[in-house]
């Protein structure tokens, strides 16, 4: 694989899918192994489905749609475990995100 560019992150879809792909999917793995799967595929398909992962300042970050909570249907969890299930998932696709690309995690 070619060296990271951040300027080709802009483009991240023409120049990087596939390492998207990898990290997203390696990031649903490890959370479909740990938590209960009915709710990480409800998170993965009805809130991630419209997240937008950014590289700025030398992080990796990923933006949520609006109401994450209201676009989960069909799964019952408490507003809590949800929240926390969320985030723990979001920081596993960031840090899929650096490993993909091969990028020092800032401290």
């Amino acid at each position: 694989m070619a060296e990271f560019d951040p300027e080709k992150f802009e483009d991240k879809y023409v120049h990087y899918f596939q390492q998207l792909q990898r990290a997203y999917k390696n990031a649903f793995n490890t959370m479909n192994d740990e938590f209960d799967s009915t709710l990480i595929h409800g998170i993965d398909q009805q809130i991630l489905n419209e997240s937008e992962p950014f590289y700025e300042d030398g992080e990796f970050f990923v933006d949520l749609p609006e109401n994450p909570s209201e676009r989960l249907t069909g799964v019952v969890v408490d507003d809590e475990k949800l929240e926390a299930t969320l985030e723990r998932y979001v920081d596993e696709i960031e840090s899929e995100l650096y490993r993909v690309f091969g990028v020092d995690r800032p401290n």
